[in-house]
């Protein structure tokens, strides 16, 4: 289990100023596409010293979205074929890891920081993230722990479980001196199914051949969500509340923003990039 140092990632937390954007209740109509080109545009602009740190927020209705490796897979069409067929539109990612759920039970997170003159370790960005979630929910629980979750959907070390139950996980990207942590967290509904659909997906577009990458054996019992782990009825609002309590306190100022200035034009630029991308990818 990773034990953090805590006050390097604390201190990753207490920026001058946390700007919030809030993007967790657009709505069915904002496409996954436009989140990971908002993180990127972000990214760039916090590395440039054209902003400081910000913090983004963001629901996604029934989302697949697959890692690089995924398109790799034997069968990848069938296993598609079969998330449409549950009602769930698929998208790749611009960056590694595997196949993760996004409906409107999960809020995602993005916390992108300055490197600035000293690089940020990458684990102290993980650290970071796993700081700040513990904090969130200390009301509830002091069981949080960052290890991998074997048999869990999109395993890493940076899993975040409850007594070996996976309820989130967190990646980065990191472009031209900015980092963005990134956690998706499943706030309602059932883990085990999220995890079950994922473990279907796999079996269909694998189909038993033998690849040179391995790929998950999903096991739907390791898999929860917060509600399902602590027995608080939670939602997306009451964590985004917690979320914001959690940076107040950390940083001592947040407010809200939404994107400035030149960022607009190189969010349009990213955009076009990872449609172009998926349109190859998924030949759509």
């Amino acid at each position: 289990m990773i034990e953090p140092t805590n006050a390097l990632a604390q201190a990753l937390l207490m920026q001058p100023g946390w700007r919030i954007i809030d993007q967790s209740s657009l709505g069915a109509n904002f496409h996954a596409l436009q989140s990971f080109a908002m993180d990127d545009t972000l990214c760039t602009s916090v590395g440039k010293g054209e902003s400081g740190a910000v913090c983004r927020t963001w629901v996604h209705h029934n989302t697949i979205v697959l890692g690089i490796q995924d398109t790799r897979l034997p069968h990848l069409q069938e296993g598609i074929d079969y998330l449409n067929s549950q009602g769930y539109e698929v998208i790749v990612r611009n960056s590694g890891g595997l196949a993760v759920v996004l409906d409107d039970g999960v809020l995602n997170i993005s916390l992108v920081f300055p490197e600035g003159e000293k690089a940020i370790d990458i684990n102290r960005g993980y650290d970071a993230m796993f700081e700040l979630t513990k904090d969130m929910f200390k009301d509830l629980t002091s069981e949080i722990e960052a290890r991998e979750i074997i048999g869990s959907y999109c395993p890493g070390s940076y899993d975040l479980s409850i007594g070996g139950r996976k309820f989130a996980g967190i990646s980065q990207r990191r472009i031209r001196g900015g980092v963005a942590v990134q956690i998706y967290l499943c706030i309602g509904g059932s883990g085990s199914e999220r995890a079950a659909m994922i473990g279907e997906f796999y079996k269909r577009a694998l189909q038993g051949e033998q690849t040179k990458f391995a790929f998950p054996t999903i096991d739907p019992s390791v898999m929860a969500s917060l509600t399902e782990l602590t027995g608080e009825r939670l939602t997306v609002q009451d964590v985004m509340l917690r979320l914001l309590t959690s940076l107040k306190e950390m940083s001592g100022q947040i407010f809200a923003g939404t994107l400035q200035g030149a960022e607009t034009e190189l969010y349009h630029h990213y955009y076009q990039r990872i449609v172009e991308r998926n349109e190859k990818v998924l030949g759509e």
